[in-house]
Order: structure tokens, then sequence, then C-alpha cells
């Protein structure tokens, strides 16, 4: 049933407002179900009826995000600072698509700095922030900003496992260690955490605990190659020749690829069983005849 105007008051403004309301309710509640082309409908009929409303331009912005129609959701969430330029979701919003899926790096800086100018004690932006100085190679930044996330999320995951990639790049493999072990104290689960750590020994020449380390990573991703011949090499490395043959085949197995790094990679060299390795390059002709 219709509600009747209150007296003194438009009938038809009234339908409008209700409708409008209405259009944005159904299209938050297709947006929630993912259903974002028919969310996005409903939005473009609200604000067919009230083109000045934030919430409007910033939620079809997300929902044109979510569809991969990336100059068009930028160019909403720029109505939306039209109507809000102080608001930081939206600054945020338009750093991330620049960042993650333009690849327009110094611009989405430009994006998080307008965002962190209005709210600093916000996670998000100090950690994509962060991303983009990575993406960048300006490591020491992209530390600093992780750091920054860090005070404000301490035990945060994905922060120590950035922070702990930007420090391998600069070749500070200690403090790097130190900060994948503190991600793996928040997430024992993740296959990258144990590779990363595996590579960072090996590294630091510490060839038994890196085996260790891959070795939880095949746990977790059985079918990687990389992980498989990394173990073949610090297996290799402290005299486990039988555990480096078999992890090579494996390797092989999955990526035969990987026979053109077995006749040159130092770390092989070390076997001294080179009638075994023979036997396997000769298994591996076999496979690929």
């Amino acid at each position: 049933m219709s509600q009747a105007a209150p007296a003194g008051v438009d009938s038809s403004l009234l339908l409008v407002t209700q409708n409008y309301k209405e259009w944005y309710r159904q299209g938050k509640r297709l947006e929630k179900q993912e259903n974002y082309e028919e969310a996005l409908t409903y939005y473009d009929k609200a604000i067919e009826v009230c083109p000045d409303e934030y919430w409007l331009w910033y939620d079809r912005g997300s929902v044109l995000r979510e569809l991969g129609q990336y100059q068009e959701a930028l160019a909403s969430f720029d109505r939306a600072l039209g109507l809000r330029p102080n608001d930081y979701w939206a600054w945020y919003s338009r750093g991330y698509i620049l960042v993650e899926e333009l690849e327009q790096f110094e611009e989405a800086i430009a994006n998080f700095n307008k965002a962190l100018a209005i709210r600093r004690d916000d996670y998000w932006a100090w950690f994509r922030r962060g991303d983009t100085f990575r993406y960048l190679e300006r490591y020491q930044d992209a530390i600093s900003d992780y750091d920054e996330a860090l005070s404000i999320r301490r035990d945060d995951y994905w922060a120590w496992f950035r922070r702990g990639d930007a420090l391998r790049h600069l070749g500070r493999y200690e403090d790097a260690l130190k900060s994948y072990e503190r991600a793996l104290s928040r997430r024992s689960d993740n296959f990258w955490t144990y590779y990363k750590i595996g590579d960072t020994l090996r590294h630091l020449e510490r060839y038994e605990e890196a085996l260790v380390s891959y070795q939880k990573a095949t746990e977790l991703k059985p079918d990687d190659e990389y992980a498989w011949y990394n173990i073949a090499c610090c297996a290799a490395r402290v005299g486990k020749e039988a555990l480096a043959l078999e992890s090579l085949e494996t390797a092989l197995k999955i990526n035969l690829n990987f026979q053109i790094f077995v006749k040159t990679d130092p770390d092989l060299d070390v076997i001294q069983d080179r009638e075994q390795l023979d036997h396997l390059l000769c298994k591996i002709a076999e496979w690929n005849p």
C-alpha cells in the first residue's frame, strides 16, 4: 500500500523519494548476493532521480570494480568525491583500482596520500601504499608503510608477510626471516610463508632448516615443482642424496622443463652418486622422447 503524502508535501516528490530508497535497497541486496549486473541497474535507476546522493555513486563504483569495468568505476568514485571531497573510502577505492587492476602506481600513491591525509589511523591505506611502493621497488618506503600498518594491526598476517618480501629484496635476510616467522605465527596454513622462509634460509646457507621449511610447503601444496626442486637442492647440500634424487624426480614429473637446471645447478653438483643422477636423466629422456 502506498503511503499518503503529508499535508503540504508534493505526492509526486514523495513517490520519487520512496522509489529511490527502494531501488537503492534492492541494489545493496543484490550487491551482497554478488549479483553485480542487476545491482548496477538498480543503482542507475536511483541515480536518475537522485543524482546528488554520495552513496549511490560510491556503491555504483564498487559494483563496477567487481565487474572489471575499472575506468567506469573510477569515474563513479570521482562523482562521489565531487559530493564529498574528503571521503576516505572513495580515495582509497580509487587507489586500490589504480594499483591492483591498472598498475598506475604513481597515481595510486597520490590517491592513498589523499586517503591518509583524511584518516591516518586506518590500516588499509598504509598497507596498500606499502604494496604500491614494493611494486615500484621502493622497498624501504614499503617497509615504513608496513610498519605503520602493523602499528594499527600488530598481528596482521599480510603486513608481516609483505614486509618480509621487501626486506628480502634489500638483502636483509635475517630481518626478513623474522618478519616471515611473525606471519607464520598468525597463519600456519599458507604455502607461500613456508616457501619464502625456505628461500630466505637458503640465502643464509642454513640448508637443513630450509629443507624442513620447503617440506612443510609441499605438505600444503604437493604439486609445486619449485618447492620439490628446492628440497632436492637443499638435501644435496646437506648430504642427503637419496632424498635429493627422489625430490628431483618428483619435480621433474610435475615439470619436465626443470631438466635444463639439473645439468647446470651448482647445488646439484655436490651429489656424489653421479651414476644415480645419470640414471635419473635417462629416465627423463624416456618421459620426453
